[in-house]
């Protein structure tokens, strides 16, 4: 551990060409006064590391100098691919993504190697969703061993439709990060007929027993490595299927319809205020603004009790004109609120 730490130490002021110690013990996540006994065994392996005083002062290597120990080990190489993602990368066990990035940065030119820092600086990806919490994920870290090293696994899962709870052998193909939320692509090991399909994350991505599944993994509650490997199954692509899944999985989410009528603030809010589905079928269904700028759409629901509650968002710039059922529903929000709000005596 230590000695990574020196390296890492070493490939930072080689490719930042100057850090204080505070600034060091900060990315290396460890005490200034360990920072000091590192630079010590440095200079003492024969590194010509220096301290210059001052306030513009810091650790810094002799001009020219520059270590050749910056060969990627397996894991570091495999990191690289999620190095935009330290957070997820760390929850995958893959937690050598600064290592790795410190040796690619030491191995470029200055001038690649300033160009990739502008673009570290100027970019960030951020993949949780907004306004809630992430997932607890405490076997995430094992999927991902059994996904890499094709382990079968046996789990208990909590499933969205009843039985809640259910065993499942599985062989574990790949994981998806979505908006924030893991994902758990596998096939069943010991398939069998499901008696109650549903769409959503827990079924199957087409009609037969064997074919993959998506299981959302906060919903795993115990798991259990199995001994030997599975095969996987030829040509399956988890970029292509999951494309797939997204796309039928929103498609049944969505269902049923709504026509409403939308002012034009009304239109203009529902891009922020709906989701995805609804807002681009706002657009789309438009129709030609009437004398009071108004517009009818036609939007997708996936149930009346969802589109009340999305619906309410727009407040006054929204009237559902079908179905009856939903419109009297909004109706009576409205009252309620009205209500509420009246004074007693007036």
């Amino acid at each position: 551990m230590r000695a990574s730490r020196l390296l890492s130490l070493l490939l930072l002021l080689q490719t930042r060409e100057r850090m204080t110690a505070r600034e060091l013990a900060a990315e290396l996540e460890v005490s200034v006064r360990t920072v000091y006994r590192d630079v010590e065994s440095l200079s003492a392996a024969g590194v010509p590391v220096y301290a210059d005083r001052g306030p513009d002062g810091g650790y810094r290597l002799l001009n020219g100098y520059r270590t050749r120990l910056t060969g990627l080990t397996a894991t570091e190489a495999e990191s690289l691919t999620l190095s935009a993602l330290p957070g997820p990368a760390s929850q995958l066990g893959l937690g050598d993504v600064l290592a790795a990035e410190l040796k690619l940065m030491a191995a470029l030119p200055p001038d690649l190697r300033s160009r990739a820092a502008r673009i570290r600086e100027r970019f960030h990806l951020d993949a949780p969703g907004w306004f809630r919490s992430p997932d607890e994920v405490p076997h995430l870290h094992a999927i991902a061993d059994a996904v890499w090293n094709q382990h079968r696994i046996e789990v208990l899962y909590r499933r969205w439709r009843r039985p809640q709870q259910v065993t499942r052998t599985l062989d574990p193909l790949g994981v998806v990060l979505k908006a924030g939320t893991w994902y758990l692509i596998a096939r069943a090991a010991d398939p069998a007929p499901d008696p109650h399909p549903a769409p959503h994350p827990d079924a199957p991505a087409d009609g037969t027993a064997d074919a993959p599944r998506t299981y959302r993994v906060s919903r795993v509650l115990t798991l259990r490595a199995l001994p030997g490997h599975f095969d996987r199954p030829h040509g399956f692509d988890l970029a292509a299927y999951w494309a797939a899944y997204a796309e039928r999985f929103e498609a049944d989410a969505y269902r049923e319809h709504a026509t409403v009528k939308l002012s034009p603030d009304g239109l203009t809010r529902s891009q922020i205020l709906l989701p995805p589905t609804m807002a681009r079928a706002a657009l789309d269904t438009a129709t030609p603004p009437g004398p009071d700028g108004w517009v009818h759409a036609t939007l997708p629901i996936e149930s009346v009790r969802h589109a009340h509650v999305e619906f309410l968002k727009l407040g006054a710039d929204v009237e559902v004109v079908d179905p009856p059922h939903l419109r009297d529903m909004i109706a009576a929000t409205a009252r309620a609120i009205t209500a509420r709000y009246t004074p007693a005596d007036g």
